[in-house]
């Protein structure tokens, strides 16, 4: 396809979905695809098509016929040639990291031994395209070596990091068990996120977890001023172990949540409902912990527990307070690591049971690797600012 304006290309994948319905999906798919890598090699090169520039920096060079395979079947793509430049298709790049680190873990899904041949049968079916079992054996041993130099980066300065772990089946001994995959989010002085590391281990006990902060520290993260935190006990005690004297915060979702369960609701008047909210919606902490013993008044006149309520769940949920109103929104829930989690689910269902821990890192560093790199590249900051 050769560079088009957006509203030809458009138009091109009305047509195509017009005449052939959900069958041209996938050819759809491959124009907006082309079209992305010719617009992402146009601002490589610095100048359009047939356009002189003194900011140029090389020169197009054709295209190269492809066929990528996706969950949809097999898509015709055109990849866009230049000379002078080093790689740079990074759209492209992002999706078929996903797909390669697919096929291995698809492939070992039924459990060790199983033949490369077996395996690429296996591979097939929720791929939608041919996967041999020479291509089995090599993407095993070619996706340990981008993902491993990327978790061994320097993860740079991260102010506010949030760690988080969700579970993932793995056949161990002739068992299923749940290991725990584990994430961290780092957010940089600019707002920029990335995705500092990744890991899997058998348990989310503090042991586990003491490790996993450990291997951050020892590429060097800096600046490190309040790390998120939650309830649960291996982490927070990892963290405290890792990162002494750094302040914790804890998401307010959670204890928000939780007050009203210690009261029977219908007796809850109106203004002691709202109690939380407003605790955590204060403009600092100093009026955030007088409307939290206001609130834990007139909780007694209904009943005894919410008294409990301050003590054990909202202080750590008051320390963001301390951070500039810009900084606080984004940083008070767990919506980021929850949405992250999410994606790596769906990624990692594709693949379904994995035989170790070793096929679900491999998977989920695909994954996630892929997701920081947008994340860095992309235009989207999270407010920083003080205000």
């Amino acid at each position: 396809m050769t560079h088009q304006d957006q509203p030809a290309a458009i138009d091109e994948v009305m047509e195509l979905l017009a005449e052939h319905g959900s069958d041209g999906l996938a050819q759809a798919i491959g124009v907006l695809r082309d079209e992305l890598m010719e617009r992402e090699r146009t601002q490589a090169l610095g100048a359009a098509p047939h356009r002189r520039s003194e900011a140029r920096k090389g020169s197009a060079n054709g295209s190269k016929p492809e066929t990528r395979h996706t969950p949809m079947g097999p898509i015709a793509v055109r990849v866009p040639q230049a000379r002078g430049l080093d790689s740079y298709a990074s759209a492209l790049e992002r999706g078929v990291r996903s797909e390669r680190a697919s096929k291995p873990a698809v492939a070992e899904r039924d459990g060790p031994g199983v033949s490369t041949g077996k395996g690429a049968a296996i591979a097939e079916r929720p791929r939608g395209s041919e996967v041999t079992g020479s291509q089995v054996s090599r993407a095993a041993g070619a996706l340990d070596e981008g993902p491993e130099g990327w978790r061994g980066r320097p993860p740079g300065e991260a102010p506010y990091p949030i760690p988080d772990a969700r579970g993932e089946e793995v056949r161990l001994g002739g068992s299923i068990v749940s290991c725990a995959v584990l994430t961290a989010i780092g957010i940089d002085p600019g707002g920029r996120r990335s995705i500092p590391g990744v890991g899997v281990s058998m348990a989310e006990a503090e042991v586990h977890w003491r490790g996993f902060p450990a291997s951050l520290q020892a590429r060097g993260p800096h600046g490190v001023e309040m790390p998120a935190g939650d309830a649960h006990a291996g982490r927070e005690q990892a963290l405290a172990a890792r990162l002494t004297g750094v302040p914790r915060r804890r998401g307010q979702s959670p204890p928000a949540e939780d007050a009203p369960a210690y009261v029977p609701r219908p007796s809850l008047p109106p203004e002691v409902a709202a109690g939380p909210r407003a605790v955590f919606d204060a403009p600092d902490r100093g009026e955030a912990e007088r409307r939290l013993g206001l609130a834990a008044r007139r909780c007694r006149a209904v009943a005894p527990k919410p008294a409990e309520w301050p003590e054990q769940d909202v202080p750590e949920g008051l320390t963001i307070l301390t951070l500039p109103p810009g900084r606080r929104r984004r940083l008070r829930t767990s919506d980021m690591p929850e949405r992250l989690n999410e994606e790596v689910s769906r990624r990692t269902q594709v693949a379904g049971l994995s035989p170790n821990e070793g096929s679900v890192l491999r998977l989920v560093s695909a994954v996630a690797m892929g997701i920081s790199e947008g994340w860095e590249t992309g235009g989207r900051r999270l407010a920083t600012g003080p205000g």
